[in-house]
């Protein structure tokens, strides 16, 4: 009887957990990459029909994600990549602040205006980066860091113009998805003019727009085709 107990004592309880632990790791990694991979999104049902689980399980999977940042729920109720994801791939952040930042200076300088570059992070929009210009007599700040509610302001309006056509949209989202860029004033700090132009760009990085801010009307006037011209350059050296 004694010789055959040690052959009993085997940790079944915690190899369940291991495995069930592994498994949902891996659905919740495969779920990420599926997302990540698709600029238009995916839903719930696409990410439980492509996992082969049920809806309620891919649900939690995605809102486990979407809670860290990860990814993100559109308006249209798509997942996509989130800002989170980029400042957990430092690497991958690194290379759009590195491409972006020589030439927002350049912007700031010849437009004597702040340019701030921003990224989508769920329903908000988040400052990753600013430049100033050097020589100009005064320019509004910008914090690194700074939120404001998606759709509200230039920045906010750009980054939903990037997400499908939905009912019920600001005419200014249909307008910068037509126009290729959009201005707003006083939005998110009053008095204060902002144009903001997408940063067209592959998966790897989250959805970004560059951002100038100013008060000064006729700089305004001159700004967009300056503002798309160094976007497109951002954009080309990215893809």
């Amino acid at each position: 009887m004694t010789d055959v107990e040690p052959a009993i004592e085997e940790p079944v309880a915690p190899a369940t957990s291991r495995n069930a632990g592994s498994q949902t790791l891996d659905r919740g990694l495969r779920a990420l990459e599926m997302v990540a991979g698709t600029p238009g999104g995916m839903t719930v049902q696409e990410v439980a029909d492509r996992l082969e689980v049920h809806r309620t399980i891919a649900h939690r999977l995605l809102a486990t994600l979407a809670d860290h940042h990860l990814i993100s729920r559109g308006p249209d109720n798509r997942f996509r990549a989130g800002g989170g994801l980029a400042a957990l791939a430092g690497g991958l952040q690194t290379t759009l602040l590195d491409t972006a930042l020589p030439i927002m200076r350049e912007l700031a300088e010849e437009l004597e205006s702040t340019v701030a570059l921003l990224v989508k992070e769920g329903e908000e929009v988040v400052g990753i980066a600013v430049a100033t210009p050097t020589q100009a007599p005064y320019h509004l700040a910008f914090r690194t860091g700074s939120r404001h509610p998606l759709g509200r302001g230039s920045a906010g309006i750009a980054l939903l113009s990037a997400l499908p056509p939905r009912p019920g949209e600001r005419p200014e989202v249909t307008r910068a998805r037509a126009q290729g860029f959009t201005v707003s004033k006083g939005e998110v700090e009053p008095g204060a003019h902002g144009l903001a132009v997408l940063i067209h760009h592959g998966v790897e990085v989250p959805s970004a727009c560059l951002n100038l801010i100013t008060y000064r009307d006729d700089v305004m006037a001159r700004a967009a085709p300056v503002m798309l011209e160094g976007a497109a350059r951002i954009s080309g050296l990215l893809s």
